[in-house]
């Protein structure tokens, strides 16, 4: 079974967190069939292992973790990638892999410029 981890930095406010919470909503509701998790990076739960406990748990065979971060900063380069070996060290049976950060896909990017367009009347 495959399933999604979203994974952000995490924040000690915890209201950092509704639009994630949204966004895994939003995920469920389109995507009933495949389940999503958050994860967080620090200051926040469940940590990525923490998720993957979970859905391993649920029966995922497969899962993808999409960084929700802007850009590739140092530490989607140097400490998710830890993070990640540790997980699939721990979840051998688990095919774990990882999408680029969702700040780097065009689309993302035009989204974003689409809704400054609309909010300045554009």
């Amino acid at each position: 079974m495959k399933a999604i981890i979203l994974f952000g930095h995490g924040a000690r406010d915890n209201r950092w967190r509704e639009p994630f919470d949204r966004l895994a909503a939003l995920w469920q509701e389109q995507h009933p069939s495949t389940p999503v998790e958050l994860a967080f990076l620090e200051m926040m739960q469940p940590s990525l292992e923490g998720a993957v406990t979970s859905l391993a748990a649920g029966g995922a065979t497969q899962i993808t973790v999409v960084p929700v971060f802007f850009g590739q900063g140092g530490h989607l380069r140097n400490d998710f990638p830890v993070l990640l070996e540790e997980c699939r060290g721990k979840f051998p049976g688990i095919q774990l892999g990882a999408t680029p950060a969702v700040g780097e896909d065009l689309a993302v990017l035009q989204a974003i410029v689409d809704f400054g367009g609309r909010n300045i009347g554009l």
